[in-house]
């Protein structure tokens, strides 16, 4: 590096979307649109067919890796905040409770306030200072009317991994459905519906599970699926003489065209992760958050929320004292070349409990496949050097 040339880039926001993308990635996307270029669900040709049969095994594929079981439904959505909105319109209706949590996305604050607004009641379950959501706070939550329980498998904040399978339980038992935002566990830390009781399962295409973005899954239990609405209509490539949606998934839900592209892309990362294999990446993934969240702590004036490295998935923030967090977020992209992000990252409430409204959020480091122990390094010597370290 040169004083007039840019320092070298590092990619410390995976949490946001991964990059770089697995092998095959791109070549799977850039074959679809110079060599195939069908519209999936219309072409009755030799290439619409191939196109398609690739599309279907993608969608088993998934749901073998979210332990889905016969008469689940997968369906393909543009992004985990899609894959929210269909599951929170499509399911709940006016006088219907629902239990969240001061941990979640605006992916599903925004669509609650709507639709609290028209008649759904809402609850905001709290977290303590790590972005934990006690259980026996999730229970004193739940009313007789109470139909949907909507968590997040893991905080965007803190990167804190939650309960779900005893969440899930809680809801079950009191009659009532569990809606899970899995977009920031998707591809870090095993998921099965089925083990987990999971009625509902969000999450994006483009961040642990690698793919393009304008990709999102919802995975919906079998018992679940006749109490889900179709969120959009519109064509489907089948049963066009019906005014209707077709009434069978996942045609119920996916109408108008597929971002087939993205969707091959997300093939091409899915078949990666299973061939590094989902534990060996989690290993690394976790040695790397270890990494970054010890060098960060003993940091003079830097403050590291959340719980320890084994709770949580690759997702580290922190807060300097004296500074925005914005600031230092700029700091580190122009004079270091590391790409964090700061702010608020989406979830406003859970600023409240981790102390951090003050800095304006926190900076947020998430390190993906390609991220070097010299780059963890760099990052904490830069941090340090803002510090004043």
């Amino acid at each position: 590096m040169t004083a007039d040339s840019p320092p070298p880039r590092i990619y410390l926001d995976n949490a946001a979307t991964s990059f770089p993308k697995p092998p095959g990635v791109v070549e799977a996307v850039t074959r679809y649109l110079t060599d195939e270029g069908v519209s999936l669900g219309r072409a009755t040709t030799r290439s619409g067919e191939e196109t398609a049969r690739r599309v279907s095994q993608l969608r088993t594929k998934l749901g073998q890796f979210f332990g889905a079981g016969p008469g689940d439904e997968v369906v393909f959505t543009f992004s985990g905040t899609d894959s929210l909105n269909m599951a929170l319109h499509g399911f709940l209706k006016p006088g219907d409770h629902v239990v969240t949590t001061d941990i979640e996305h605006n992916s599903v604050l925004r669509p609650l306030e709507w639709l609290r607004q028209r008649g759904i009641a809402v609850t905001h379950v709290p977290c303590d200072s790590a972005g934990r959501v006690a259980t026996d706070d999730i229970r004193q939550a739940i009313r007789p009317e109470t139909r949907l329980l909507a968590v997040s498998h893991a905080s965007n904040v803190t990167g804190t991994v939650q309960p779900i399978a005893d969440f899930a339980e809680l809801a079950r038992n009191h009659g009532a459905r569990i809606l899970v935002d899995a977009c920031q566990t998707a591809g870090h830390i095993p998921i099965s519906i089925r083990e987990a009781g999971i009625d509902f399962l969000a999450c994006s295409g483009h961040k642990g599970l690698r793919g393009p973005l304008g990709t999102g899954v919802l995975v919906i239990a079998r018992d679940a699926v006749p109490d889900l609405e179709s969120f959009r209509q519109g064509g489907t490539g089948s049963h066009s003489d019906s005014p209707l949606q077709p009434a069978a998934g996942p045609d119920k839900y996916e109408a108008g065209n597929h971002n087939t592209p993205g969707l091959l892309g997300l093939a091409a990362a899915l078949d990666w992760i299973e061939q590094e294999e989902l534990g060996a990446l989690h290993e690394r993934e976790a040695a790397q958050t270890a990494r970054l969240q010890e060098g960060l702590r003993y940091l003079p004036n830097v403050r590291v929320p959340g719980p320890e490295p084994d709770e949580r998935v690759p997702v580290v923030s922190f807060v300097i004292e004296g500074f925005d967090s914005r600031d230092v977020a700029s700091i580190l992209d122009a004079e270091f070349g590391i790409e964090v992000r700061a702010g608020l990252h989406c979830a406003p409430r859970i600023h409240t409990a981790l102390g951090t409204l003050p800095y304006g959020g926190t900076v947020r480091l998430s390190p993906g496949l390609a991220t070097t122990d010299g780059q963890i390094d760099a990052a904490l010597d830069a941090v340090a050097e803002i510090a004043g370290g």
